[in-house]
């Protein structure tokens, strides 16, 4: 059912799209759909759930650091799921995240401790406008070269990335 609804995003908008509509592409009947979930949000959220813990079996095990961060692994799964991702932004729920591992230390003896929710937003932001860039452009870039262009974003801080 999941993987039909999030066929079914990439030509309609949520509201736009019923029960019925996933079960006739689905061949299950309402009942299944019912058992499953309350109603349509409630698969988009279990949809934006498998996502994050995707997200999160990525990176089981790292300590991850956002300024030290390993964007490489990132593009990577994103070429490898781009259906998934830019269904994830279509719902909005980039506006919902929030960047858990961020070296607050680091970026508060680099910008003197000043201004630090700006930076996150900033950073968390810029990242996130890139990757519905990349996405609308149908992944043309690499994954390495994506993650040549955050990089390069933090030239002259090279500290950011332990370099």
């Amino acid at each position: 059912m999941e993987s039909v609804f999030v066929e079914l995003l990439q030509t309609k908008e949520l509201g736009q799209i019923t029960v019925s509509d996933i079960c006739k592409l689905a061949e299950l009947n309402r009942s299944t759909f019912y058992a499953n979930y309350v109603d349509i949000y409630a698969l988009a959220d279990a949809v934006r759930e498998n996502l994050e813990q995707n997200m999160g079996e990525l990176y089981k095990g790292e300590a991850v650091d956002l300024f030290h961060g390993d964007y490489l692994k990132l593009f990577r799964h994103i070429a490898e799921n781009p259906m998934f991702y830019k269904t994830y932004f279509k719902l909005g729920y980039d506006n919902q995240y929030k960047i858990a591992a961020y070296d607050r230390k680091l970026a508060e003896a680099h910008f003197g401790g000043r201004f630090i929710p700006y930076h996150l937003e900033f950073h968390k932001s810029g990242l996130t406008a890139i990757i519905k860039m990349w996405l609308a452009g149908g992944c043309q870039e690499t994954p390495e070269e994506m993650d040549e262009i955050v990089r390069s974003e933090y030239r002259g801080r090279a500290e950011f990335f332990g370099k």
